[in-house]
This record gives C-alpha cells, sequence and structure tokens, in this order.
C-alpha cells in the first residue's frame, strides 16, 4: 500500500526517531510512503537523509522546536494539494502538536483519504506536578479533533484510559507501544568501562531540559558519595545543560559526552553500563529506556507516562516522580554494592522487551491496523 507519513525530521527527538525507524521498516516490506514534513525548501533542511524511495514534500513552517511547530498559514493549502497529487491509500500522521494537526481531518475527509495518528506527548495521569499538569492541558485539547481521525496509536493502556477520560471514543483508539530492534539492542562486550576507569557505571541517556528532572538525578549522585570507582554518563544535549554541568563536573565522577548521533557507540554505553536511570516528571513511552532494556541493562525510571508500565513487576525499579532525589540517594549506593541486583534487573529487562516491546511485533500490528482501517472504508455506506 502507499503510505503518506506526515512527521518531523529535525530537530531531533523522539518523534523524529520514530517517523525514521516506522518509515524505514514500511519500506523494506514493500510499502511505498511519501514523506511530508516540515522544512524550508530553499535550505534543503534536513537532519535525516532522505531515501530515494521515498519521495519527499516539504511544508512551510514559521518555528518549529522538539516541542512544537508553528506552521505558515499555506501550509495547509500546501498538504492538501500535496496528498491530492500523491494518491496515497491512507496517511498517517505522527501528530507534531502543531495547529495543522487539528485541521488534517477535514482535509482527509474531503480527499475521502482514511486517517490514522500516532498520539505521543509525554503526559503523567496523576498531575503530581506544573510539568505533568501542563501535559494534561495539551490532551484536553487534542481529544476531541481525535475523535475525528480513523484511527489514534498511543503507546499504552495509561494513555488509551486518560484520552477515554476526555472523551475519545474506544473505538478509535489502538495501543502501539514503541518497540526496539532486540537484534541490534542486545547485551554483548564493551569497553566503556575501561574507558572511563570504571568498576561501576550509571548512564542518563535524553534531553537535559526541565521535564526530564535530570538535577534530580545529579544531586543524588553528589550527596551518595559514590566513590572513585563509580561514573555516571550524561548522554545528551538541551536547554539546561550550561547550567548543570559547571556544578556537576568530573571530580563527582559525572561525564558529559553531549549527544552522541552514532548508534553503535549508544549501544556501546548501554550494554557497558550497569544501570540506566530515567528519572523524568512527564514521558510518553522513553525508547531510550526500550534501548536500554533490550541490552540487559538494569533500569530504573519514574512511573511518569508509560515508563512505570514497561518495568512494572520486577522487570526494573518504579520512582515515584516526587522525591526523586531522596529515593536514587537510598538506591545508588545499593546498586553500586550489589551488582548481583542489577545483573538480575538486566536480565529480567531483556525478557520484558523480548515479551512485549520488539519492533518487529510493532510494525506488524501496525500493517494490520492499516488494514482494518483500509478495509473499513470499503465497506459500501447503505444509502
Amino acid at each position: 500500500m502507499h503510505i503518506a507519513w506526515l512527521g518531523k525530521k529535525s530537530p531531533f527527538c523522539g518523534n523524529v526517531t520514530y517517523g525514521r525507524e516506522v518509515t524505514n521498516a514500511l519500506l523494506e516490506r514493500g510499502h511505498r510512503v511519501s514523506f511530508l514534513h516540515f522544512a524550508q525548501e530553499e535550505t534543503s533542511e534536513t537532519l535525516t537523509p532522505g531515501r530515494p524511495d521515498c519521495p519527499e514534500v516539504m511544508l512551510p513552517f514559521l518555528f518549529k522546536s522538539t516541542i512544537y511547530t508553528i506552521p505558515t498559514p499555506k501550509s495547509s493549502k500546501v498538504l492538501a494539494e500535496s496528498l491530492a497529487k500523491l494518491k496515497p491509500d491512507l496517511v498517517h500522521a505522527s501528530l507534531t502538536l502543531s495547529p495543522l494537526d487539528f485541521r488534517l481531518p477535514e482535509i482527509c475527509e474531503d480527499l475521502q483519504i482514511p486517517l490514522i495518528a500516532t498520539f505521543h506527548p509525554p503526559f503523567d495521569s496523576k498531575l503530581r506536578n506544573l510539568s505533568s499538569s501542563t501535559q494534561f492541558l495539551t490532551y484536553q485539547l487534542y481529544a476531541p479533533f481525535l475523535a475525528h481521525y480513523d484511527r489514534v496509536i498511543v503507546f499504552s493502556h495509561l494513555q488509551r484510559n486518560l484520552l477515554l477520560k476526555l472523551g475519545v471514543p474506544g473505538r478509535r483508539l489502538a495501543i502501539i507501544p514503541n518497540g526496539v530492534d532486540e537484534s541490534r539492542y542486545s547485551p554483548g562486550p564493551s569497553l566503556i568501562k575501561q574507558t572511563y576507569g570504571a568498576s561501576r557505571l550509571f548512564v542518563y541517556l535524553g534531553r537535559i531540559a526541565p521535564e526530564k528532572n535530570v538535577e534530580s538525578l545529579l544531586k543524588a549522585w553528589k550527596h551518595s558519595e559514590m566513590g572513585a570507582g563509580s561514573k555516571l554518563l550524561i548522554v545528551g544535549d538541551g536547554l539546561l545543560k550550561p547550567t548543570l554541568q559547571p556544578s556537576f563536573g568530573e571530580d563527582l565522577g559525572i561525564h558529559w559526552l553531549g549527544f552522541i548521533a552514532d548508534e553503535q557507540t549508544r549501544i556501546q554505553i548501554l550494554r557497558g553500563a550497569d544501570a540506566f536511570i530515567l528519572p523524568s516528571l512527564v514521558e510518553g513511552l522513553s525508547l531510550s529506556l526500550l534501548e536500554a532494556m533490550a541490552c540487559g541493562t538494569a533500569c530504573l525510571a519514574t512511573d511518569a507516562g508509560a515508563d512505570g508500565e514497561v518495568i512494572e513487576k520486577g522487570a526494573g525499579i518504579v520512582l515515584n516522580t516526587q522525591g526523586v532525589t531522596t529515593q536514587l540517594k537510598t538506591l545508588l549506593p545499593v546498586l553500586r554494592d550489589h551488582p548481583e541486583i542489577t545483573e538480575l534487573l538486566g536480565r529480567k529487562a531483556r525478557v520484558r522487551v523480548l515479551e512485549r516491546y520488539t519492533f518487529g511485533a510493532n510494525i506488524e500490528a501496525l500493517e494490520n491496523l492499516y488494514q482494518e482501517v483500509l478495509n473499513y472504508h470499503l465497506i459500501p455506506v447503505s444509502p
């Protein structure tokens, strides 16, 4: 089938990774894919190279960030004309949190093209902090419009239940979680500990942004006095890095590696880590968490978003989003001193990924959903 994918190629975020991985898999399975994304045509802007078998359509914009996008007034016209010309079997929108998301159902209805969305803004259903309250407003804003999509893909039961409470019909919602390639992300040898002279290695991988709550991890590390043999690698960039890095440096065993684009390097880091820590205040379903679990790394994550659901019942250690520093001050020394605990948690994490979160199962579920929606649209409507 021919899928018109509407998503992002920059700036780098989970939406970018999701779009790249899924569209590449669809192409490899013999589908046609056209990629529509916000970019300035005159600059040929892209952070991820295109494929010759995946034509691109660039939609004009005024502003875009990792969180939201502001299109130009003519972007909806460009989108409608492009879809009319491409004539895809369906449109799959990995929603970019832009006003264009609200126009999509009307555009696709006029063109009689089925419309599927992936809705993956971070959330915390318990509304325990300002970040979660802000994200809840996003869900409230989107819910009436999501009801007009043919299907809306969410990543977890928690996210589905939240949208149900906000009035999105259950028949519109499909749970297809993030998936990870378990053959690429797998346990294996790594020299990363030797590189940093570590006897015990802890890792955070993600954006350095307020909602990621990295400062709580750094404070817990500092107060735990982990010792010279324990190292903490902070992998990623973001708004708060220049503020935090000067106060939490190598004298504390903390190494700031910045954003690492090379996948094999990230895999080596995860394979060599004793524990992966994700202290977020809000989340969707963290792909970095799944990648760490697939590598057999013990994982600690807050119960924000779907992450607690991923590691529940022994596949990791679930933290409460309130009091993260206090919880980690207790747990970090325990994980440092008891390698048998991290080894057991790592094995259980790998098993959990194989049971629920493989990328192959994700794509098969997506193909089945596409076919279900297409079959529904082929059914004649009685006069």
